[in-house]
């Protein structure tokens, strides 16, 4: 079982955008969606009237592939873009 786990415990290094939320030390992919759940929260990103969506700021907009909003379902997929 351990095994199959290994994957997401691999240290990536995170891309220049991404490095501005998460830090740029390689960490694992678990830890990288948790520091950003992290930021979104401390920022209050998460869209109030639907708390399935977050919300850009500047430091995000480029991790989020320019756009405004996306869903929380997509937030893996788009760090998946920026984790090497």
């Amino acid at each position: 079982m351990a095994k199959a786990n290994a994957k997401f415990m691999t240290p990536l290094t995170p891309s220049e955008e991404l490095a501005k939320v998460v830090g740029a030390a390689p960490l694992p992919r678990t830890e990288a969606i948790k520091k950003i759940w992290d930021y979104i929260k401390k920022k209050g990103l998460q869209d109030q009237a639907n708390k399935r969506m977050i919300n850009a700021d500047d430091t995000l907009r480029p991790v989020f592939g320019g756009k405004d909003q996306i869903s929380m379902f997509e937030l893996a997929g788009m760090l998946g873009k920026h984790l090497k």
